[in-house]
């Protein structure tokens, strides 16, 4: 039993966890997989659930502390740090925060930009898997208390506020041109003789406040009103909530939305697109930092070189 290592594991929104004894990193993913109902034919990466740092070597695995906690990863899903308080539902506990802001008194708790700006220290490809709300908050933040926070200069901080802005503002354009789009269709059906009875547009009308929310979803009601309510609903909502609404899948859907089959179905492609674009830019800056982070090692060893056969003959002409 000496070579049996107990450690943790849980999911990508840490609302499941439970505890292993596992032998290798093999045994790992498959009884974790096991524990966390995720199907076996399905390939899955584990990260360490505390910074994200993939785990693919055997002796580096079994090098980790006893009792480490482990994330096991779907190909669509992606590692984010806990925010602000401890426990599975601390994303989801963040967002009912900011919906009671105007009923509670939070003169002594830190501004939101705060925890943002923690998360942007950490990794600044973080950017882009922040949702708008997120973004507008970076924006408004006090830029010489935001420069303060990441260590930058104030012109860097400045400088940073200007280039979330123009995010905002394709984003913005990118919805304006869908709407168009959408206009023009309902123009050419109705050209057409294809109109639907009045019934049937209304469904897609802005929820009502205080909406209520199937506690076995998962979902906030801040989120369902965005999914139902907005147009382009994939660009305003955060990676971890584009995350469930994909695993969640069409059935699941449209239990929740109460909606039909072709509707749910384009909601979940267009979420899905946009997940996997907001991870495909996560990959490419990381994937810029490594080569840049190896150029410089490069350059670094380089340069010692040189500098070592500078120093050889000079110590050999003493």
């Amino acid at each position: 039993m000496t070579d049996r290592k107990p450690c943790k594991v849980c999911n990508f929104t840490r609302q499941k966890s439970y505890g292993l004894v596992v032998p290798s990193l093999d045994e790992l993913k498959v009884k974790g997989c096991e524990f966390l109902g995720f199907s076996p034919s399905e390939p899955v990466t584990v990260v360490l659930e505390d910074d994200g740092t993939i785990v693919e070597d055997e002796a580096y695995f079994l090098c980790l502390p006893l009792n480490t906690k482990f994330m096991l990863l779907h190909d669509k899903e992606a590692w984010s740090p806990l925010r602000r308080m401890d426990g599975g539902t601390a994303w989801m506990a963040r967002d009912s925060m900011m919906l009671e802001t105007d009923a509670v008194d939070a003169s002594s708790a830190e501004p939101p930009w705060v925890d943002l700006a923690q998360q942007l220290k950490q990794d600044l490809a973080s950017i882009i898997l922040m949702s708008e709300a997120d973004l507008q908050t970076l924006v408004d933040a006090p830029c010489p208390e935001l420069a303060s926070a990441l260590g930058f200069q104030e012109k860097r901080a400045v400088d940073l506020q200007e280039t979330l802005q123009r995010v905002l503002d394709r984003r913005e354009e990118e919805r304006q041109s869908k709407e168009l789009l959408q206009l023009y269709l309902k123009a050419v059906e109705q050209e057409d003789g294809q109109q639907e009875e009045p019934s049937q547009p209304s469904q897609g009308g802005d929820v009502p406040d205080g909406v209520e929310v199937d506690s076995a979803s998962g979902f906030m009601s801040r989120t369902l009103m965005v999914l139902k309510g907005k147009s382009s609903p994939e660009s305003r909502l955060s990676t971890e909530d584009l995350q469930l609404v994909v695993s969640r899948g069409l059935e699941a859907m449209e239990q929740v939305l109460g909606w039909d089959t072709t509707r749910t179905s384009a909601l979940l492609q267009a979420c899905e697109a946009e997940l996997t674009r907001r991870l495909q830019l996560v990959r490419a800056v990381q994937s810029i930092r490594s080569n840049a982070e190896l150029e410089r090692s490069q350059q670094s060893s380089k340069k010692n070189a040189e500098e070592r056969d500078v120093e050889t003959p000079a110590q050999g002409s003493n």
